[in-house]
């Protein structure tokens, strides 16, 4: 539990440095495949201000990353991204979904991290308070409660609970959440893991009955609140500021949550 309550950049620093490209490389096709599932269901446009966020940084003689975020008729920001120096120890990996407001399906959050123990979050972002509306928790959270569970009993994973009080605030209650040693098997089973979730979460998008119109227009600000506080919040920006400096790492977070975007939302 110690460790699991060290900020990022003191785990990197009091760990040796190591390449961990075989991981990164990992990570990245496992992504490929998640974000080739999503790209066969939505129609999706990148967005053009993230086209100069490519390729950035100096990867692979140090640190680097690439960021395209894309939007479309039923989704209103879909961001695939990595950012580290994979050759010293650190990669961060992104793929988050936001929906647009023509279903209350919660939005999927994905993220793989080197530092250079394996680490791996997936969550169904809520887009209600399910405390109020116990339906809304019983038909997406309730059915997973035992896979969490059992992960939970896993001794190959270890519970990461972050330092940053309202990061643990965000997370729902069947996040995962956990750090684990870079094996074979333990990559493996991340993967499944994650294939599984995003099956799940399309099949809910597909099941999913229409927003009433007339509540579309307040769903999408909360939404669009939400991300941004969870993308400015984060502790792991810190290392965008080391490797990139403050004016970067602000363009970088601002792409995260479409502060710059230039197309359109879907329409409310």
């Amino acid at each position: 539990m110690a460790d699991t309550l060290k900020h990022v950049e003191d785990m990197l620093d009091d760990s040796p440095t190591v390449d961990v490209h075989e991981t990164f490389h990992r990570y990245q096709v496992l992504l490929d495949e998640l974000k080739a599932k999503i790209d066969a269901r939505f129609e999706l446009t990148r967005d053009p201000s993230t086209e100069p966020l490519e390729h950035y940084g100096d990867y692979p003689n140090g640190p680097g990353g690439s960021l395209a975020a894309y939007t479309g008729p039923e989704v209103d920001w879909l961001v695939r991204s990595w950012l580290g120096n994979p050759a010293a120890s650190f990669a961060n990996l992104h793929l988050t979904c936001w929906l647009g407001p023509q279903v209350r399906v919660p939005h999927l959050g994905l993220a793989l991290l080197v530092w250079p123990g394996g680490w791996f979050y997936v969550d169904s972002v809520p887009r209600v308070n399910m405390v109020e509306h116990g339906d809304y928790y019983d038909r997406y959270y309730e059915p997973v409660n035992e896979e969490w569970l059992q992960l939970r009993d896993d001794p190959a994973f270890n519970y990461f609970v972050s330092r940053a009080g309202f990061i643990r605030a965000s997370l729902s209650p069947t996040a995962h959440c956990y750090s684990f040693d870079r094996s074979p098997e333990n990559i493996e089973k991340v993967s499944q893991l994650t294939h599984a979730h995003v099956d799940r979460w399309l099949r809910w998008v597909d099941e999913a009955e229409p927003v009433p119109a007339e509540e579309r227009a307040a769903l999408a600000e909360t939404d669009l609140r939400i991300r941004r506080n969870i993308t400015d919040r984060d502790p792991a920006n810190v290392m965008g500021v080391r490797y990139f400096g403050e004016e970067t790492t602000n363009r970088l977070v601002r792409a995260l949550w479409g502060g710059d975007r230039e197309l359109p939302r879907p329409s409310a």
